[in-house]
């Protein structure tokens, strides 16, 4: 009897002290996008009439361990046992070959995007015109642009052809053998900024000549990735610190669409939801969904707004109580959020498990 006591005992604490690589993810908090957050509106509109709705538009998170933290084999068998936890391989969520904080400078620019791409498509389907421009979206270190083109910069021409979308950028530089220059027609992010804060339209332009180098595949490059900015005609601030990846992007086009017209979305229901957004309004899949739905639930909302690619995955092991509700465009949301404001939710394209 002794022996076997302390061969248990011995057995505990070799799974206590083996570390396994996988990291674990549970239910993250769930915000309304139509309320407040640390005492702060999380979506404020200014130069715009806007409007107080009343009911829930939650976005959801997950929460995850660090990059550096290694679980044990204790912990890591209580995840798999768990129904509100989600143990998966540490390289899915940190991959090998980027850092911690390459991690979470990738989820950090995602959550930028998903915001622009949530006031996009916000005001594209309420036909509020909004201006595109080409960009420097960011400059490769100890490339030939460093210190003469700047993230942020407006490209408003390559050797004095307008440019018209990224595309064209890059198609420019590449008509060049390396070693030759570019003369590039930049209005400076500063300038830009200067003249959005008076609420004017940037009229300084400049131009910057940088010589091309040979990139691997022998095109003419000078390091920089261009990328495609917009200007909205009234300001539109989304404040929710520690937050990353783009899978908020539905749920907040969405809040941004009941502040700006009259009128409530939900009908007072509370609504809760997932999934990246881009400027068409199309809506796509995201991770950890199952947690996420937990989360809606646990916070006490009724409907959940499910990207249609994660509905098989979402439907398996769906919380008792919570409608998912498939969802492929932000056309697909606003139907759906006017059936349930309407009371007739049984013709919800719901979803079921694959």
């Amino acid at each position: 009897m002794l022996t076997s006591t302390l061969l248990l005992i011995a057995v505990l604490c070799a799974a206590v002290l083996i570390r396994v690589p996988y990291a674990e993810m549970s239910p993250g908090p769930t915000v309304n996008t139509l309320g407040e957050h640390d005492g702060e509106p999380v979506l404020s509109i200014k130069g715009r009439k806007t409007y107080e709705p009343s009911g829930h538009l939650n976005m959801t998170t997950v929460r995850v361990t660090g990059a550096d933290y290694r679980m044990n084999l204790v912990e890591a068998v209580h995840g798999w046992l768990a129904d509100d936890s989600a143990v998966v391989p540490h390289d899915t969520l940190y991959p090998d070959d980027r850092s911690a904080e390459e991690v979470r400078e990738e989820n950090a620019e995602e959550f930028t995007q998903s915001l622009e791409s949530a006031k996009v498509a916000a005001l594209r389907e309420l036909d509020v015109p909004v201006g595109e421009r080409v960009v420097v979206s960011s400059v490769v270190r100890g490339g030939p642009a460093e210190d003469r083109l700047h993230a942020g910069d407006v490209i408003t021409a390559v050797d004095g052809e307008a440019v018209e979308e990224p595309g064209d950028v890059a198609e420019l530089v590449t008509e060049h053998e390396p070693g030759q220059k570019v003369v590039f027609t930049v209005v400076p992010a500063k300038a830009v900024k200067a003249a959005e804060k008076a609420g004017e339209q940037p009229t300084v332009s400049r131009e910057v000549t940088v010589t091309t180098e040979r990139a691997d595949d022998g095109r003419a490059v000078v390091g920089i990735r261009a990328g495609l900015d917009h200007t909205f005609p009234f300001e539109i601030d989304i404040e929710l610190a520690d937050v990353g990846g783009p899978s908020a992007g539905l749920m907040f086009a969405l809040g941004i669409m009941d502040k700006l017209t009259p009128g409530d979305l939900t009908g007072g229901e509370f609504v809760a939801g997932t999934g990246t957004i881009d400027g068409e309004g199309r809506v796509g899949p995201i991770g950890g969904v199952e947690m996420k739905t937990i989360a809606a639930r646990d916070k006490g909302a009724e409907y959940f707004l499910t990207p249609e690619d994660n509905c098989a995955t979402a439907a398996r092991d769906a919380p008792e109580s919570l409608t998912l509700v498939r969802v492929g465009t932000i056309d697909d949301a606003l139907e759906a959020l006017e059936a349930i404001r309407g009371g007739k939710t049984a013709g919800l394209p719901r979803c079921a498990a694959g």
